[in-house]
């Protein structure tokens, strides 16, 4: 019919990373500066039933955050992205599938630490998506002395708690540091935090 296609998206994956599920791509090679984008997505619900993005329609970008999009975080979604350049469309690229609760990413909590006394004050900021707050995020945290190998390790705190740590016995450099957990079918973790050290020193 002699009519033309934009090149469509290459590497398209959708992408668990740091709590969020991300669409990601490529530009076909060779597309026009003025190409954009728009996604849309399916469940293993409702298959052969795209549902628009409203936020991911005729976008500049090579992303697009499902996250809160996703209508239920136990079901398998996939998604697809073509590109659209004037009248000119490319064929739709799909990924793979992937379910939030499963295949969930997670990234460090940052510790947020407060030391008054002979006590620290411990808690962990996690950067979720208000959508997955919900779930029963939990961290995990170690103290150690700089130097040391031994840890002293609190497991499974409850994402909004606070550990208290009394340090009335402690003298020198310690160092905290703290992994997010999740439980799904085993338990995930993530990597641990960079380390926070802190001199404590009871001279009197």
């Amino acid at each position: 019919s002699g009519h033309v296609q934009l090149p469509p998206p290459q590497n398209v994956t959708l992408l668990s990373k740091d709590f969020d599920m991300i669409l990601t791509w490529t530009p076909g090679e060779g597309s026009p500066p003025d190409v954009t984008y728009t996604v849309r997505y399916e469940s293993r619900e409702r298959m052969d039933k795209w549902i628009k993005v409203p936020h991911c329609k005729n976008i500049r970008g090579t992303s697009c955050n499902l996250t809160c999009v996703l209508p239920n975080f136990f079901v398998k979604v996939q998604a697809r992205v073509k590109a659209v350049s004037g009248r000119l469309q490319s064929p739709w690229v799909a990924s793979q599938f992937k379910e939030y609760h499963l295949d969930v990413e997670l990234a460090p909590p940052v510790l947020n630490i407060n030391v008054k006394e002979n006590f620290i004050h411990v808690n962990a900021s996690f950067p979720l998506a208000t959508c997955v707050e919900s779930f029963s995020w939990m961290y995990d945290l170690n103290l150690w002395e700089a130097g040391s190998e031994d840890k002293k390790q609190y497991e499974g705190i409850f994402r909004k708690n606070t550990v208290t740590i009394d340090t009335t016995a402690l003298r020198g450099n310690y160092c905290l540091s703290a992994r997010s957990s999740f439980q799904s079918i085993d338990f995930k973790h993530s990597k641990f935090s960079h380390p926070v050290c802190l001199l404590l020193n009871h001279k009197g």
